[in-house]
């Protein structure tokens, strides 16, 4: 707790290296976080593959990005609700040959109430976890043979909501209580859970993968919850956030500055390293989980 009040306080490190012509795939990056991120990574000459729902605002950002900053800027629609969405993208971008440079999983959600998606999974826990995860297996051997590849997960100190653990047994949520915030913790766990076993298996590749809480920053996130949800954000998480810009400078040190050369399988608070909390650390856990990963999305 007192790594995480020092933290809160620390100075964000920046990084003004040049990113010239490297391809920055970002999932989630039509506003908040993944705009601001998108915009921060094309300031620095990179090209961008922004990964949406909506197609509509996927152009808009995409033309807006090429006019500003004069670099290439593509995009692809993948719903994250949907696992077959996921898995086409997944193998599009295996079969293709274009070199991803840094992946940053950004695409989340948060959802007071329990929903559940067309493929029978708790929503939060396929958005903001197996989706990230059936990307990443689908591309872990096209991204060990490019070396030097950078996957940033957006986390959240979130996880920590998931006090008593990930409970692979109930992921169904039909022996305990329900809450929006217990769910949230549940999905990041699962993340950097999966983050241990991803670590293990780019070992000495050359390819690292992070986690990162982007600091209390206004974002969209939420506005799927009901009125009363959105009338106490507005009134009271709102005002006290700050812009997304701060995490957008964060993510860029993390995807580019040489100070993170073979740092990989850590968790940050921006650009402040932190220890997650011990259930997001159970290594058999983890081993349980990635089996499980791969039968939830069809994977085998």
């Amino acid at each position: 707790m007192r790594a995480m009040r020092r933290n809160k306080k620390a100075e964000i490190k920046e990084c003004d290296d040049d990113f010239k012509e490297r391809l920055v795939v970002i999932t989630g990056a039509t506003s908040g976080i993944g705009y601001c991120t998108a915009r921060k990574y094309a300031l620095h000459r990179a090209n961008l593959l922004l990964i949406n729902r909506n197609e509509e605002k996927s152009i808009s950002v995409c033309e807006e990005i090429r006019q500003d900053f004069d670099v290439e800027c593509e995009y692809k629609i993948a719903d994250f609700t949907r696992i077959s969405d996921v898995q086409k993208l997944g193998y599009e971008l295996l079969d293709s040959d274009i070199r991803i440079d840094v992946l940053i999983h950004n695409a989340g959600v948060y959802s007071t109430k329990k929903v559940f998606t067309e493929d029978n999974f708790e929503l939060c826990f396929q958005v903001d976890y197996l989706g990230s995860f059936i990307l990443n297996y689908i591309l872990k051997d096209k991204l060990k043979a490019q070396d030097n590849t950078r996957i940033i997960f957006v986390n959240s100190e979130g996880h920590r909501f998931a006090i008593l653990g990930l409970r692979l047994d109930e992921l169904e949520w039909e022996k305990h209580h329900y809450s929006g915030l217990r769910s949230y913790g549940k999905a990041k766990t699962a993340q950097l859970l999966s983050m241990i076993s991803f670590d293990d298996y780019f070992k000495d590749s050359g390819v690292s993968i992070n986690a990162m809480h982007p600091g209390s920053v206004k974002t969209n996130m939420g506005q799927n919850n009901g009125p009363i949800y959105r009338f106490f954000k507005r009134l009271f998480i709102d005002r006290a956030a700050k812009s997304p810009e701060i995490s957008a400078k964060a993510l860029y040190y993390l995807g580019v500055s040489k100070e993170i050369n073979g740092v990989s399988g850590k968790f940050f608070r921006l650009t402040s390293e932190e220890k997650p909390a011990p259930p997001a650390l159970d290594r058999e856990v983890a081993k349980e989980l990635w089996s499980l990963s791969i039968k939830l999305g069809g994977l085998e």
